[in-house]
């Protein structure tokens, strides 16, 4: 005989608080992580993307060994006689050109992220809140410095010849990673302000060009018309160049390198604090 089941006896019993506080709770919490290791775990989570979108490595090898190929063979015979004699300058300037160029892209993966709702599930972690943004710059440093080896090996090729030798080399890429990691501070507000990826872009380049163009990364700036020499002459990017022109030299710009940092420390107190009011209201 079967024996029909009612909706009575199909409830389960009550389950006391207490209860389920042991069976969730069963050991001590972990401890939180620290700023530093957070950082570092985002700072990962941005190379594992370059690893699983390889294509991401493109503006790193690509744009820059056809940076510096153009621009030696465009302009060399006409500034300085010959690609070999104007390589000497350009490529230290190029070199910071190229790098400070693919720093828009941090904005663009901050945006795309916001749209994903990943940012959603960040701040729901008890993590330090600046965590997120420090571990994109982290990882996009490692791309910075793919792209400096990559600019100076062919430039090498093509004949550049450092005078600093391997530590003014290896100074002058520091130099200007430290500069493009608190540059970047600007393209993550920009990612968090605007509301899709390509306004990013189109905002970035418009900061960008200037910026690097209106510099000293062709030409020496005694050449320009007097008022365009004032701009010049005080932009961050003229700077970097000038900084890192003369570390891999061999020389010691104290005057440059100070104003380098102190542009870098200046991008960071105002844009880092800015950038996170942005992602805790966003």
């Amino acid at each position: 005989m079967s024996t029909a089941t009612t909706p009575e006896s199909t409830e389960l019993a009550p389950v006391r608080t207490e209860s389920l506080a042991e069976l969730l709770v069963t050991k001590e919490r972990p401890p939180r992580p620290s700023a530093w290791s957070a950082s570092l775990t985002f700072g990962w989570r941005a190379m594992l993307k370059i690893k699983h979108v390889p294509e991401q490595l493109f503006d790193v090898t690509a744009f820059p060994i056809m940076m510096v190929l153009m621009y030696t063979y465009l302009f060399g015979g006409a500034l300085a006689g010959s690609p070999e004699e104007y390589i000497q300058f350009l490529l230290p300037g190029i070199l910071v050109m190229s790098v400070v160029m693919i720093t828009m892209y941090t904005g663009v993966s901050v945006n795309t992220d916001i749209e994903k709702g990943v940012f959603d599930r960040f701040r729901s972690l008890p993590i330090w809140r600046p965590s997120t943004m420090v571990g994109y710059l982290l990882g996009d440093a490692l791309r910075y410095t793919i792209a400096s080896v990559v600019m100076l090996t062919v430039g090498i090729i093509l004949g550049y010849r450092p005078d600093g030798g391997v530590g003014g080399v290896v100074t002058g890429i520091a130099l200007l990673v430290v500069f493009s990691f608190a540059f970047s501070w600007i393209w993550t507000m920009f990612g968090l302000m605007l509301r899709t990826e390509k306004s990013v872009m189109g905002v970035s380049m418009m900061v960008i060009f200037p910026l690097t163009f209106l510099s000293n990364v062709f030409v020496d700036p005694s050449t320009m018309p007097g008022w365009l020499q004032a701009f010049v002459n005080n932009s961050p990017i003229t700077h970097l160049a000038s900084a890192v022109r003369g570390l891999m030299a061999g020389e010691w710009p104290a005057d440059e390198i100070a104003w380098t940092l102190g542009w870098a420390g200046l991008f960071v107190l105002v844009f880092g604090p800015i950038t996170m009011r942005l992602y805790n209201r966003k």
